[in-house]
């Protein structure tokens, strides 16, 4: 949640590229979903957010609303997780309550690592075709940014989560449905006369 939340809002994203050694580098261009940064030499930072929505291109348009959603969804997953854990008490009036939640919270981690992954590895993808791409100037060209390696580590995050809270869910269900079942088995039998179980009859 908290690398969604730190992806989306650092402008890190395509960062200035230099490639002729010759050239003495006094200013560093970051350019992020909400704004554009100039770094002097690493001690001044001068940020300004981007003047009109309307003339952002159309993909910027569509990360920063994908990005939003996931950060709004990655907290709705933290909440479910937390009431998963929290209420991992089964009962035998009611063997399934929580396995809701369970697999609430794992479906939403995986939509959410989804959702971070097509804005970053879009961006990681564009960067580096316009890098090899011998008709695009070099003062326009860019690197990787530090927002896109912290998106694919918080996807991964998200992914290993909603995995391991699916696979929990199942084995509770299947564990759930298997102790339901022996507990029917093991019930006892009242035909007239002294109750008798299954195994006593046998």
């Amino acid at each position: 949640m908290v690398g969604t939340l730190a992806a989306t809002v650092m402008p890190q994203w395509r960062v200035s590229a230099y490639i002729d050694g010759n050239i003495v580098v006094f200013e560093t261009i970051w350019e992020g979903l909400w704004m554009d940064c100039v770094s002097q030499l690493g001690i001044r930072l001068q940020c300004k957010f981007y003047d009109s929505v309307l003339a952002l291109p159309p993909p910027l348009e569509a990360f920063r609303a994908l990005m939003c959603i996931a950060v709004i969804l990655s907290i709705i997953s933290f909440l479910l997780a937390i009431v998963g854990v929290k209420y991992t008490h089964r009962t035998k009036e009611d063997p399934q309550g929580i396995s809701i939640f369970i697999l609430g919270a794992g479906v939403a981690f995986l939509l959410t690592g989804t959702l971070v992954l097509i804005p970053v590895s879009w961006t990681g993808g564009s960067i580096i075709r316009d890098f090899y791409d011998p008709k695009v100037p070099m003062p326009l060209k860019r690197e990787l940014g530090a927002a896109l390696y912290v998106g694919w580590v918080s996807t991964a995050l998200l992914i290993a989560a909603g995995a391991m809270y699916c696979g929990f869910w199942c084995w509770a269900d299947a564990s759930s449905k298997s102790r339901l079942s022996r507990h029917r088995l093991h019930k006892p039998v009242f035909a007239g006369g002294p109750s008798l179980s299954v195994h006593a009859y046998v």
